[in-house]
């Protein structure tokens, strides 16, 4: 599965499964803080940022809460995905 995760002005399009809440903001606590060298914890393996996905492919929408706002297109791609009867989930 492909989604989106939005933690504050920043995105990640994510594929694995459907994350429950504190799932998503542990895998937005680890990709906001770039750490070198640092291993994946196991829990999260399950899920990868992708660089390359159609957003007619995305499947689900996670919004958790970080510094900044979501900007004007991910605004819009989040609005696309209500259309479609995704759901968004904070």
């Amino acid at each position: 599965m492909t989604g989106i995760l939005v933690h504050g002005d920043n995105h990640f399009i994510v594929r694995g499964p459907h994350p429950d809440r504190a799932t998503a903001l542990a895998l937005a606590r680890h990709w906001s803080v770039i750490q070198i060298g640092a291993v994946t914890p196991l829990e999260l393996r399950a899920w990868r940022i992708s660089t390359r996905e159609f957003r007619e492919d995305l499947q689900w929408a996670f919004v958790v809460t970080g510094c900044g706002e979501a900007s004007p297109a991910v605004r819009t791609l989040l609005e696309e995905l209500a259309a479609r009867g995704i759901a968004i989930e904070s």
